[in-house]
């Protein structure tokens, strides 16, 4: 009878301890999901179809729509002309949207940063760089990091 109570005892104190372990902070339902850093063609002259070949994209992997007006997204830099600013828009649940370097017209899947001017236009740097995404309140919601130069793009 004692090994019993001890034995429901050890499994009763070997449940708690397994139950304070923190959990596992679960992955944003709006992430990055891409960038494509290195736009295709050679040489990158900074002309609109090169700029808007680089882009960073951000998918709602959750059951309903976000908004993502006031969101940002920048790189590493504390430059501000490297921050895009969403204006109203909705993600909606399992779509993915592309934020483009260069100008277009805004839809549901492609957004514009609207940059232009040659090749200081690029927002991502060819060999390493951070794409940082916050909501309205400025908090972190996801990011991704590269180092590679034998790459073009980034899966995150």
């Amino acid at each position: 009878m004692r090994t019993r109570s001890l034995l429901t005892a050890a499994a009763l104190t070997a449940g708690m301890a397994l139950a304070a372990q923190p959990a596992h902070a679960a992955a944003p339902v709006v992430q990055i999901t891409k960038i494509y850093y290195d736009s295709p063609g050679s040489p990158d002259n900074g002309g609109n179809s090169s700029l808007n070949g680089e882009y960073v994209q951000i998918k709602n992997t959750g059951k309903k729509a976000v908004s993502l007006k006031g969101w940002t997204v920048r790189d590493q830099t504390s430059r501000s002309d490297h921050v895009y600013r969403f204006g109203t828009f909705t993600l909606k649940a399992g779509k993915t949207v592309t934020v483009r370097t260069g100008k277009g017209a805004n839809t549901a899947t492609n957004r514009y940063w609207g940059r232009s001017g040659g090749t200081l236009a690029y927002i991502w740097n060819q060999n390493a760089d951070t794409a940082y995404l916050r909501n309205a309140s400025g908090k972190l919601v996801d990011s991704c990091s590269y180092n590679s130069t034998k790459q073009d793009y980034k899966t995150c």
